[in-house]
């Protein structure tokens, strides 16, 4: 992918930076593998909003992505390089041996024509295979990696993501994530070779709020903005600073630099977490 800039002719466009989508090789998805994608505007089944500032955008279809990629030990030939509007990254159509088809991540330097394969033995460490973690030697680059045996890739699916394989013992592989936390993953969980494809997505900007509109988002008011009634920073004449020891959530709970995963069991396998980002 590259990233390309267009003439300046409004003050959108003087700023923003557009997607050339070289490495696209075709343009229609495959019809068998696309689903209708409803619109929910971040609404629950009860029609209340759980997720704000969602609504609007482009009308898009579902691709079906094949995310364990669990037909193992049949060879499979890469068709195509697609274009996902669901995700960054970049979607593959593969043809198996055996006459299936489906899409799968695409990984970075994937062309047309190359030969992939999934397996549960060993196999060769190349871009595109897919293997259990106890096989694959540490320092090497891996994304769509599973939490639990046969679930699915999970985690590192986002485009240009890669997590790094520290070492593996029974039963569990150690893993180093996009986010710098270091984490146990049971050693049998899958994994693919290479980091996710489009590593250029983040360069994009998009210059103007239409944009943002076209991927479904809509504006977020700034609580200082707002009456008191509305939100804990609001009221005040003028240019306010909140006037609160910490920034807070419209539901009057503190907003930034507060841990908010709840107790797991899970918790036992971290063993480094993540280094948080405290603004303010």
């Amino acid at each position: 992918m590259g990233i390309k800039k267009v003439k300046p002719t409004t003050p959108g466009r003087r700023q923003a930076t557009f997607d050339d989508f070289s490495d696209i090789t075709e343009k229609k998805p495959f019809k068998n593998l696309t689903a209708a994608r409803k619109q929910k505007a971040g609404r629950n089944a009860q029609g209340k909003i759980t997720i704000r500032h969602r609504g609007g955008g482009a009308k898009r279809k579902f691709r079906i992505i094949d995310f364990k990629q669990d037909k193992f030990d049949i060879p499979a030939k890469v068709a195509s390089i697609e274009y996902d509007p669901n995700r960054g990254a970049r979607i593959a159509l593969v043809f198996y041996n055996d006459g299936a088809k489906r899409y799968i991540i695409a990984p970075d330097g994937l062309k047309v024509g190359d030969n992939i394969m999934s397996s549960e033995k060993k196999i060769e460490i190349k871009v595109g295979n897919r293997m259990p973690l106890k096989y694959i030697p540490a320092g090497i680059e891996v994304f769509n990696v599973e939490l639990k045996p046969g679930k699915g890739g999970q985690i590192a699916r986002g485009a240009g993501n890669a997590i790094f394989v520290m070492g593996a013992e029974d039963p569990y592989a150690q893993i180093k994530l996009p986010s710098s936390e270091i984490r146990l993953v049971p050693n049998k969980c899958l994994a693919t070779v290479g980091k996710a494809s489009n590593p250029d997505k983040r360069l994009i900007k998009l210059g103007k709020a239409g944009r943002k509109r076209y991927l479904g988002f809509r504006p977020t008011v700034r609580g200082t903005a707002m009456n008191p009634v509305d939100h804990p920073h609001g009221g005040g004449e003028g240019n306010q600073s909140i006037g609160l020891k910490a920034p807070k959530t419209p539901w009057g709970k503190k907003a930034l630099g507060v841990k908010t995963r709840k107790s797991k069991p899970s918790d036992k396998l971290i063993i480094k977490r993540r280094k948080s980002k405290k603004r303010g």
